[in-house]
């Protein structure tokens, strides 16, 4: 098929998402028929409710984008010959509120190629820095007032100066990328859309610090991910970057078996060196005491994605977006109840309003509360979405950054049952070594599952406020230090939810099953039955009634129901 002149080359998002959602047939009938226009496969752009997305560059340097791209011959046609239909418009208001420079190169190269890489500015921050004295290098990070971007915020440059102050014969850097937030993909799509990024970052940490070996700690979920990082990693063999401070660097991928408690970084030390699993007391910290003993320093992937740009552009450069305490940009994993779940980078200091409504496309009128901090976040209503996001003033509100996983939460969504699921994910991801921790998390679940199921009394809701700071205090490691945030968080601002489910066994939003029975009504209902059909237990009688009895409120009645003639409502 011959193809329009003015086509330069295919871009095909060929990422996690892209592949999920059917990227790779894609890009299999577009090579077959684009003739001599050639077709690269990229990483993500973002925009992961549009995949499979495919952009067709143009001869003078422009794009076209098309978004939920199928395989058949005439959704290519249309592509292939520049055509409207299918096209996708990247919603204007995201250009106007995002500032994309970490994800800069995501969906725009050919995350394997390393000339690709160096064409676009890669390894320009590593040759700034080797011209520089190691001090320099460090002073340079602090400058940028850039804090860690794997959830504690501590900041990046003081961490870089602890190491660099150590003498060893061995000094190791650790690329924390065991990113087990549900709902965060910020990481995985940085690794695997620029891959050589994370490791220039971590080459001039090297330099910067005296390292002599480096460690990737991914988890195994993440194929994609470690293939492209063994990729580019030989490809750093080959072109000798890891030749640092006059010795060649050793740069080890560990698979991790997917534990949250190895977020923290000494539990994260313990598995890379074999061990289970859990964390330690400190001090000793480990840029004191590390791996194997050596004085070592752990930053998470996107810390690292910003250093190459740090050292490209200069810290002051960098410190100019943000606020004053809270420098750069930040990505957010979009995901819940909004119009554009996916990647979104955005300046330190934006609201949450900006990036929930504008960004993301929520519906004002349906949105209750977002989810900062993922499991270990704590929940914030929409009556406080003016907030700045940035360290500081989330953690005022009871919630922190995290890695930056954010989820929008509906008005039909109960704040009690969101509180449970998340509790339920914590509790069971406790390594079990603090009493606090191993005890005090699965108390509180328990008194979430009574609530819920409609056996709950006040005096558990005395209990939840009181055992979760002592939690909080009383945890050796971050997971039971903010594990009850989700619980404190929705009895501070959705307390009336909680009495509900206590006083009047009623869930306001009718999602606790324990509360709510189902109603069909007879006037909306055409006698299609699909409800009778779908109905894995036969609850539903062939006159079309429904026995409460036998129903377990999966719910597959509801979605079936083309006239939303099926409804739940309060049990009594």
């Amino acid at each position: 098929m011959s193809t329009n002149a003015a086509i330069k080359m295919f871009r095909v998002g060929m990422a996690s998402c892209g592949i999920a959602a059917g990227a790779e047939p894609v890009m299999q009938k577009l090579v077959e028929q684009a003739g001599s226009v050639p077709v690269e496969p990229t990483g993500c752009l973002g925009h992961c409710y549009a995949e499979p997305l495919v952009e067709a560059v143009l001869n003078d340097g422009s794009s076209v984008f098309y978004g939920n791209v199928k395989e058949d011959d005439a959704s290519i046609a249309n592509i292939l010959a520049l055509g409207e239909k299918g096209r996708f418009v990247i919603p204007a208001v995201r250009k106007a509120k995002e500032l994309v420079k970490v994800l800069a190169l995501a969906g725009r190269i050919n995350p394997t190629r390393f000339e690709d890489y160096v064409a676009n500015g890669g390894y320009a921050g590593l040759k700034r820095a080797l011209a520089m004295a190691p001090d320099a290098v460090v002073n340079e990070v602090k400058l940028s007032g850039l804090r860690g971007r794997g959830g504690g915020g501590f900041p990046t440059g003081n961490k870089w100066s602890f190491l660099a102050a150590k003498k060893a014969d061995q000094k190791i850097l650790i690329c924390n990328a065991d990113e087990g937030d549900p709902g965060a993909f910020m990481d995985r799509s940085l690794m695997e859309s620029a891959p050589h990024q994370v490791l220039e970052g971590m080459l001039i940490g090297a330099y910067a610090t005296g390292a002599t070996k480096l460690f990737i700690y991914c988890r195994a979920e993440y194929p994609m991910a470690i293939k492209h990082l063994n990729i580019a990693i030989k490809q750093i063999y080959d072109h000798k970057l890891n030749v640092v401070n006059g010795r060649e660097l050793e740069i080890i991928i560990k698979e991790g078996a997917g534990a949250f408690v190895c977020g923290e970084e000494t539990a994260l030390i313990a598995s890379l060196e074999g061990q289970r699993g859990t964390p330690r007391f400190r001090p000793p910290f480990p840029t004191d005491k590390g791996w194997m003993g050596y004085p070592s320093m752990i930053n998470n992937v996107e810390t690292y994605g910003n250093i190459p740009l740090i050292l490209r552009d200069g810290g002051a450069e960098f410190a100019k977006v943000g606020t004053e305490g809270s420098k750069g940009t930040k990505i957010f994993a979009l995901a819940g109840d909004l119009k554009f779940p996916g990647l979104v980078e955005v300046p330190m200091g934006i609201t949450l309003r900006e990036i929930v409504f504008e960004i993301g496309g929520a519906d004002p009128e349906k949105v209750k509360a977002v989810q900062t901090g993922g499991p270990s976040g704590g929940c914030i209503p929409v009556e406080l979405f003016d907030t700045p996001v940035d360290y500081d003033s989330l953690r005022s509100l009871g919630a922190i950054m995290g890695s930056g996983g954010l989820i929008v939460i509906g008005k039909d969504r109960c704040m009690v049952e969101t509180a449970r699921y998340f509790l339920n994910f914590t509790h069971r991801e406790s390594c079990g070594k603090c009493t606090f921790c191993r005890v005090g998390t699965t108390r509180m679940f328990e008194t979430l599952e009574r609530i819920v199921a409609g056996n709950g009394t006040m005096e558990d809701l005395d209990f939840l406020a009181d055992i979760g700071p002592k939690i909080k205090a009383g945890s050796l490691c971050g997971l039971g230090q903010t594990a009850p945030n989700p619980v404190l968080a929705t009895l501070r601002y959705y307390r009336h939810e909680y009495e509900a489910h206590v006083k009047d066994h009623y869930c306001e939003a009718m999602q606790c099953n324990s509360m709510v029975k189902l109603s069909l009504d007879q006037s909306k209902c055409v006698k299609c039955r699909l409800c009778i059909k779908t109905c894995p237990v036969g609850a539903i009688s062939d006159d079309f009634v429904i026995d409460n009895t036998k129903c377990t409120r999966c719910n597959s009645c509801l979605s079936s129901c083309p006239k939303k003639a099926i409804t739940r409502v309060k049990k009594g």
